[in-house]
């Protein structure tokens, strides 16, 4: 009895070492996707989540990831660690799909790179490199807006994320001129960069713009950190996606790349990505690789090998390649279809309005120009579920769907 007693006073006397933990608000895209699960709405429309998706509604495998996975079980490989940098061939072969098989960094073999978890491993292994050799504190410059994700990841590398104006909301179009002032105005800073088919707006500069920017970059001294999560999805042409930081890299400027392989191979699960930092020479390269795994090791030692794998059978075999190369201009076609659909509902319904900007944008999303309290009614009143800047997932919109989303928006847009 006096054991229990004093058991019980050891428990009134110590609270729990977790009891000062606050509960973290909801992610905000993840929320949302909760939110649409739960609603009963028979008509309830998901255009939250940045994954493809059939006309149907239903995710998708490519064929080409299908076959190529096959292959690899087939071959009955071991389950045995990566090296820190990752699995070679993928990493080979992701350097030649990004920059060119023609490009001279790439023959001097000037580039380091490592596998990465998808994308945003690749932005925090980055920004993990920028602050230990360009400065702990030191200040990236993001677009306004950009994924919101990258914000949070900076930070928790030690930088500093500063917006820089990069898109007129009034025109729904990129703000070149502000955008232009402002990297002219600054001096050897580090600048973020969407390649293709920029998250959330769509909105790419033109080729003329990314040729002026890649000069003035050179001019100012700037170091750029190129974002491609969309490279073949955004136009269905991995050649013309390419453009920016080919054209950067071709200009002699020692960019870092992330990669990743969620959307364009549809292995958002697989988390594959890659990072790769261009350099002076062979030798340079190897100290940036070196050190790049001195990041890695303590971080998660290695990457994970299975979508790795997949992405070099798929590139590693050029019948296999050409099947894909089709299957991902399929995806990027059949957004263009669902955003050229959602025009021409929309102007039918309300002339008086442009909504040309759904089909100058480009890739999985669509920056629609709606407020918050529009979007908010979307959500309360027509069970439409998106950000709450207006971000509309063009993979969410199907044939059976695009009308009730077009008499929606209609309705919140004219204030009914």
């Amino acid at each position: 009895m006096r054991t229990v007693k004093s058991l019980n006073s050891v428990t009134k006397r110590y609270a729990s070492h977790w009891a000062d933990v606050k509960l973290a608000p909801p992610d905000k895209i993840l929320g949302l996707t909760d939110a649409f699960k739960a609603d009963t709405f028979p008509q309830k429309i998901n255009l939250g989540v940045g994954a493809y998706r059939s006309d149907e509604g239903l995710p998708v495998v490519l064929p080409s990831v299908r076959l190529a996975e096959q292959r690899i079980m087939d071959k009955k490989m071991d389950k045995e660690y990566a090296p820190i940098a990752g699995v070679g061939s993928y990493l080979n072969l992701s350097l030649e799909f990004a920059y060119g098989a023609d490009s001279v960094p790439l023959k001097e073999k000037r580039i380091a790179a490592v596998q990465t978890i998808s994308g945003t491993g690749a932005c925090r292994l980055a920004g993990e490199f920028i602050r230990k050799f360009v400065g702990q504190g030191r200040a990236i410059h993001v677009p306004n807006p950009t994924w919101g994700n990258h914000i949070a990841i900076f930070e928790n590398a030690g930088l500093k994320p500063t917006y820089y104006p990069y898109y007129d909301s009034q025109h729904n179009t990129v703000d070149f001129k502000n955008l232009f002032d402002y990297v002219n105005k600054a001096e050897k800073e580090v600048f973020l960069l969407h390649a293709c088919a920029h998250n959330p707006t769509g909105a790419d500069p033109t080729k003329e713009q990314w040729q002026e920017l890649s000069q003035l970059f050179k001019k100012k001294q700037h170091i750029a950190l190129f974002d491609s999560a969309y490279q073949g999805f955004a136009s269905g042409d991995p050649e013309k996606d390419a453009f920016a930081l080919r054209e950067f890299v071709r200009d002699g400027h020692q960019i870092l790349l992330c990669q990743s392989f969620a959307k364009n191979f549809g292995l958002y699960g697989e988390r594959a990505g890659v990072l790769s930092v261009v350099t002076e020479s062979p030798e340079e390269a190897e100290r940036v690789n070196s050190q790049l795994k001195v990041i890695v090791r303590p971080m998660y030692s290695n990457p994970p090998v299975h979508g790795a794998r997949i992405v070099a059978e798929v590139l590693g075999d050029a019948a296999l390649k050409t099947q894909w190369l089709g299957e991902c201009h399929g995806m990027a076609e059949r957004i263009g279809r669902m955003r050229h659909l959602l025009r021409s509902k929309l102007e039918a319904g309300n002339p008086d309005r442009s909504w040309k900007h759904i089909t100058d944008q480009i890739g999985m999303f669509c920056f629609t120009g709606l407020s918050k309290e529009q979007v908010l009614r979307l959500r309360s009143e027509y069970h439409i579920y998106c950000t709450d800047d207006g971000r509309f997932s063009v993979a969410g919109i199907t044939t059976k769907n695009v009308d009730y989303l077009a008499a929606s928006v209609l309705a919140v847009t004219s204030g009914k």
